[in-house]
C-alpha cells in the first residue's frame, strides 16, 4: 500500500486559515442577522394583526358586519387563542407549518361571547427575508474569497522571505562564508523571520569562527611538524642499510605524507584555493594518469569530452580515488569516462554506511572491513578538490544483483562551466 505525503506551502496554509476564520465569522454574522430580521418581521406582523383585529372589532360592534376577512368563532382558531379569549384577553399567535411564511393570527373576545379572529400570511415580507438571505450568502462568499486573496498575499510574502532564508542557509551550508540570511531576506520587516535570520547568522558566524580557529591550529601544528619530520627523513638516510633503517624510513615518510595531507586539508577548509583552468580531453587525460598511478586498472572511455578544469587537482582526485580503492578494495579496478562523468570502482566490500550517509570524514577509515590503513584523509582531500573545481563527488556501493559482485563506486561529476573568479561554483545536477 502506497502512502502519499502531501506537502502544502505556507501561503496556502495561511490562506486556508484566514478563509476558514472568515467563513466562520460570515456564517455567524449571517445567522445573527437572519434571526434578528426574522424576529423583527414577526413582531411587526403581530403588531399589524393586533391593530387589524381591533379595527375589525370596532367596525363589527358599530355596524354588525365583518371586515378585513374577519371571522366569528372560526373552527380553525388555534387552541392558544381560544384559551386567551376564555379569560377575556386579546392575543396574537404564530402558526408555523414549516412551508413558507408562518400564519399570523389575532383574536379578540366580543361582548356577545363570540370570538372575532383574523389570520393571514405576510408573504411579501418573508420574500424580503429570502432576498436578505441571498445577499448574506453572496456577502459570505465574498468574505471567504477576499480572505483567500488576503491569505495568498500575506502568506506569499512570508513564504518568499522564508524561501530566501532557506536558499541563503543552503549556500552557507555549501561553504559560502559571505552569505547572510538577514541580508538575503531584506531585513526590513520586524517579524519572526527577521529574528530567525539573526539567530542563523549569529550561529553561522560563531561556527565559522570556531572552524577557522580549528583550521589555523591544525595548519600551525602541521606546519611546525614539517621541519622535524624533514630532519627525521634526512637523518634516516644516513643510517646504515638494514631492516631497522627501512622501517624508520618508511614510518618517517608516512609521517611526512600525513603532515602534507593535513596541510592540504587545512587549505581546502579555508576556501582560499582557486583552480587554474585548462581545456583538456578527459578520456586521454584519465588514460595517461591511470597508467602511471595504477597500471593494473582498466580504463573504459564510453564517451569522450573536452572539459575546462585544473589538471593538477583532477589528477589529485583521481590518484586519491585509485589509492583508496587499492588500499581498501579488491581488484579488478575499473575507471570509466562517460562524457563529463568519471567513475572509479573496485570489487571489495564497498564503502561503509557512515561514509555513504555522512560523506568522507578526516581520520575515520570506515568499518572493520576497510579499517586499519590510512588516516581517512584521501577521500576528504578528493571531495575538497572537487569542490574547488566546481564538481561533485558522490559515493555509493554497486548492486551485486545488477552490477556483478558489488564493490565501492566513486563518481565525479564535472561541471559544464568553470568556477568563476570570485570562487562561486555552478550547480551540478546529480540524478537519483
Amino acid at each position: 500500500m502506497v502512502k502519499l505525503a502531501l506537502r502544502s506551502g505556507l501561503r496556502w496554509k495561511v490562506s486556508l486559515a484566514i478563509a476558514g476564520v472568515g467563513a466562520l465569522v460570515a456564517v455567524a454574522l449571517s445567522l445573527v442577522v437572519h434571526n434578528a430580521a426574522r424576529v423583527s418581521m414577526l413582531d411587526n406582523s403581530r403588531d399589524v394583526m393586533d391593530e387589524r383585529v381591533q379595527v375589525a372589532q370596532r367596525f363589527y360592534e358599530t355596524t354588525g358586519r365583518l371586515m378585513l376577512r374577519a371571522k366569528l368563532d372560526d373552527p380553525a382558531l388555534p387552541r392558544q387563542l381560544r384559551d386567551a379569549a376564555d379569560i377575556g384577553l386579546r392575543a396574537t399567535y404564530l402558526q408555523d407549518s414549516g412551508d413558507g411564511a408562518p400564519e399570523v393570527w389575532a383574536s379578540v373576545p366580543l361582548r356577545n361571547g363570540k370570538v372575532l379572529s383574523i389570520h393571514t400570511r405576510f408573504k411579501d415580507r418573508f420574500d424580503i427575508l429570502d432576498d436578505l438571505d441571498k445577499a448574506l450568502i453572496v456577502g459570505s462568499v465574498s468574505v471567504v474569497l477576499g480572505g483567500c486573496a488576503l491569505g495568498v498575499l500575506v502568506g506569499g510574502q512570508l513564504s518568499r522571505r522564508l524561501r530566501k532564508a532557506a536558499t541563503a542557509a543552503r549556500k552557507l551550508a555549501d561553504g559560502d562564508p559571505d552569505v547572510r540570511v538577514r541580508e538575503a531576506i531584506g531585513g526590513r520587516v520586524r517579524d519572526e523571520t527577521d529574528d530567525l535570520a539573526r539567530a542563523v547568522d549569529g550561529m553561522a558566524e560563531a561556527l565559522q569562527d570556531r572552524l577557522e580557529a580549528e583550521r589555523r591550529v591544525t595548519a600551525d601544528i602541521a606546519h611546525e611538524l614539517r621541519t622535524p619530520v624533514t630532519g627525521l627523513l634526512t637523518a634516516a638516510e644516513l643510517l646504515p642499510p638494514g631492516r631497522p633503517t627501512e622501517l624508520v624510513r618508511d614510518r618517517a615518510q608516512a609521517m611526512r605524507t600525513l603532515v602534507e595531507d593535513v596541510l592540504e586539508v587545512a587549505r581546502l577548509d579555508g576556501f582560499a584555493e582557486r583552480a587554474e583552468m585548462q581545456e583538456i580531453e578527459l578520456g586521454e587525460f584519465v588514460l595517461r594518469r591511470v597508467r602511471a598511478a595504477a597500471p593494473d586498472a582498466k580504463v573504459k572511455v564510453v564517451r569522450d569530452a573536452y572539459v575546462s578544469t585544473d589538471p593538477r587537482r583532477l589528477e589529485r582526485i583521481l590518484g586519491n580515488l585509485l589509492a583508496n580503492a587499492a588500499k581498501h578494495g579488491k581488484a579488478p579496478f575499473e575507471v570509466t569516462v562517460e562524457g563529463r562523468v568519471l567513475r572509479v570502482r573496485d570489487h571489495g566490500p564497498g564503502f561503509p554506511e557512515e561514509l555513504l550517509r555522512e560523506g568522507p570524514s578526516r581520520f575515520r577509515t570506515g568499518s572493520k572491513d576497510r579499517a586499519g590503513k590510512g588516516h581517512g584523509l584521501g577521500l576528504t582531500i578528493a571531495a575538497g578538490q572537487a569542490r574547488v573545481l566546481g564538481a561533485r563527488l558522490t559515493f555509493r556501493n554497486a548492486d551485486p544483483t545488477a552490477e556483478g559482485d558489488g564493490g565501492a563506486v566513486a563518481v565525479l561529476w564535472l561541471p559544464e562551466s568553470s568556477p568563476t573568479a570570485t570562487g562561486s561554483f555552478p550547480i551540478i545536477q546529480v540524478p537519483d
